[in-house]
């Protein structure tokens, strides 16, 4: 029997794109994975070992994704990173939702130790997590921010402006630090073949969590319209860039994944 047609396109970089195409199909809804992002080591590897072993300087420690969790952790053991001093004791591990939470216990930070938004926000983002872990920063605490960045920028990172902006608001410093690096997929011929059906013919929906990625591909089909492609997006300002990239329709839902795909039922 030939493989049901897809519903939606995951998106997200692997390993998450099958993993979400395998949790979809568990619930009867077929899609098809088609990476937006590729991931990558650091270009500093030594400067992410050195804030590793300082761990236990910080007051929280921010993972803004699950690919941030992986990259700092997995070639570590988390538990022993978060016990290597008896000071790292008062070390929170920080999330921005469920996804990467789920991540940081897989690779064995002890629950009791991530922060992350209410089950119940409107979004899973740094403005919901600071809902949750704001009223317990105060003057002195440290936070380190472990993000992505971009071949050939700073080792630093760039993004969480406004989370840090609210950390140095109430007293606290930040540092941030490089986990991994993001950069465009080597697009198949196949991929953009179905990148071209589904744009011309509406097909499977678009299910997209990053507005960098969705930059990928229109720079990858520079004269492709999408007034015939629906998309759905996890956050109001990717639905922005969907939109302004032409896409026909643009929906909007949370981005954890029993969301997605009962938005995935309702739209496809």
């Amino acid at each position: 029997m030939p493989a049901a047609a897809p519903r939606a396109l995951i998106t997200r970089p692997e390993p998450e794109a099958s993993q979400w195409v395998q949790a979809l199909a568990a619930r009867g809804i077929a899609a098809a994975a088609l990476p937006l992002m590729a991931i990558a080591p650091a270009s500093d590897p030594q400067a992410l070992a050195a804030v590793q072993r300082r761990l236990a300087d910080y007051t929280a420690v921010m993972l803004v994704s699950g690919n941030a969790a992986r990259h700092f952790f997995e070639s570590n053991q988390a538990l022993a990173l978060m016990q290597q001093a008896q000071a790292a004791i008062k070390t929170r591990v920080w999330s921005p939702g469920p996804g990467t939470a789920s991540v940081l216990r897989a690779l064995g930070v002890p629950a009791e130790r991530i922060d992350q938004p209410a089950a119940e926000a409107r979004q899973f983002d740094s403005e919901s997590l600071w809902e949750r872990v704001g009223p317990g920063v105060s003057a002195g605490d440290r936070v380190l921010v472990v993000r992505g960045s971009e071949p050939g920028a700073s080792t630093t990172g760039s993004g969480r402006d406004w989370l840090s902006a609210q950390i140095r608001a109430a007293g606290g410093e930040v540092d941030f630090v490089v986990a991994y690096t993001r950069a465009a997929p080597q697009f198949t011929h196949d991929q953009l073949a179905l990148a071209r059906s589904t744009a011309a013919t509406g097909g499977p929906l678009w299910v997209l969590s990053s507005a960098q990625a969705l930059g990928h591909l229109c720079a990858a089909l520079p004269d492709q319209r999408w007034d015939g492609a629906r998309a759905l997006a996890t956050h109001p300002r990717i639905a922005e860039a969907a939109r302004a990239a032409g896409f026909g329709a643009v929906f909007e839902c949370r981005p954890a994944l029993a969301d997605v795909a009962t938005s995935i039922e309702s739209h496809a």
